[in-house]
Formats: C-alpha cells, sequence, structure tokens
C-alpha cells in the first residue's frame, strides 16, 4: 500500500522545519567561505551541527508526542551548538561580527519556535 506524501512527509508542512532547512542552507553558505584548511574540521562541524536542526524535527515527526519532544530537544543542542562554532569562527577572523549576528538572530528565533512547537505538543513525561 502506497502511502501519500502529504501523509509520510508531513513535517514537510511544519514551520520549524522549512526555517530549520533555511537555516542550514545559510550555514552552508558561510562555512563554504571558510579557509580551505577547515574543510574537515571546522566548517564540516558546522555544517553537521546544522543539518541535524532539520533532520531531527524529520526523525521526531515520525513518532508520539512524547518521543517527538525528545527529537525537538536536540534539534535545540544542534542549533546551540552552530552558535557556538559561529562564535569560535567570528573569533578566529572566518565570520565577521555582522555575519555572526545575523546567524545568532536567526538560531534564536528558530529554536524559539521549536520551543514553541514542543510545549504545543502537551506536557512531558
Amino acid at each position: 500500500m502506497l502511502v501519500a506524501y502529504s501523509e509520510m512527509f508531513r513535517f514537510e508542512n511544519l514551520e520549524i522545519w522549512k526555517l530549520a532547512s533555511e537555516y542550514a542552507k545559510n550555514c552552508y553558505l558561510l562555512a563554504n567561505k571558510f579557509p580551505t584548511v577547515e574543510k574537515f574540521s571546522l566548517s564540516d562541524q558546522l555544517r553537521r551541527a546544522s543539518i541535524s536542526i532539520s533532520n531531527n524535527i524529520v526523525e521526531g515527526s515520525a513518532f508520539g508526542p512524547i518521543k517527538f519532544r525528545s527529537y525537538l530537544d536536540i534539534s535545540i543542542g544542534s542549533a546551540l551548538e552552530t552558535v557556538n562554532i559561529l562564535s569560535f569562527a567570528c573569533q578566529v577572523g572566518y565570520v565577521e561580527d555582522k555575519e555572526k549576528e545575523e546567524m545568532y538572530a536567526s538560531a534564536e528565533m528558530l529554536i524559539k519556535k521549536i520551543s514553541s512547537f514542543k510545549k504545543s505538543l502537551g506536557p512531558g513525561h
């Protein structure tokens, strides 16, 4: 039996997934500016942490509210990880202050929206 895409991939209708995907794209674009020497370290870490945000939203959407909340917590942790990486990248001159501040604002908004969505799933156990 085939499941309609709208049922199977309902995460695509979630605002938090859309925002997380956009945030990851922006992290990827920023990481592309890092020096080549960082290809397998800091830039790779930023890419992996940023895509982890939307990945965990997708994975969690396959479960009930209790387990979904756990995946959302992991998404928030990954978003915070990107903030730390961006802060360090700014300290070593790979990211401009303005870029860092823009990414911080996006991360803060994303974390708030994920937290709000998590609360909408009902009380945790």
